[in-house]
């Protein structure tokens, strides 16, 4: 006999069934990295996407992606680009994306309930980033720009 697809979950359920906590898919749904389900009350589910969602998000964070780079590249992957990220053999999960250093300022925008926000990305040294945002004052923009420099200056010695 076929097992029957699950196409709903409350919030418990889903998370038991993603591993992680119902708080942590609350914060994704605030942060924008999940679509906020239909709201019931005490009878809101959770459909499919949020599940592959949270796997996917997962898999990315296996990566040492932070949460800015993981909402970009959910927002960039279709539903099929992340099935095929979800499922990819272990081999090709534990790849890592790597931004070289030479590489320019990545600008992210992610989408909430709130304003949309840019940052610009910088990796200082391997594993290290500094992110910026388009809010901040000219003050902590000076900090970030100043840290850089004597990044790059002690990299040339």
């Amino acid at each position: 006999m076929a097992e029957k697809t699950r196409s709903a979950w409350k919030l418990g359920e889903l998370a038991d069934e993603a591993g992680v906590s119902a708080r942590t898919i609350r914060y994704y749904v605030q942060r924008g990295l999940l679509p906020a389900p239909p709201f019931r009350g005490p009878d809101t589910v959770y459909g499919p996407e949020h599940l592959l969602r949270l796997k996917a998000i997962r898999r990315l964070q296996q990566q040492y992606l932070p949460l800015d780079a993981i909402q970009a590249e959910l927002l960039r992957r279709s539903a099929e680009q992340l099935r095929d990220l979800v499922n990819a053999p272990e081999e090709a999960k534990s790849r890592q994306i790597v931004v070289p250093p030479a590489a320019p300022p990545l600008v992210v925008e992610y989408h909430s309930r709130a304003q949309p926000e840019h940052w610009e990305r910088w990796e200082l040294v391997p594993g290290v980033e500094l992110h910026v945002s388009e809010r901040a004052d000219r003050r902590a923009r000076e900090l970030a720009e100043k840290l850089r420099r004597e990044v790059e200056e002690e990299g040339r010695r």
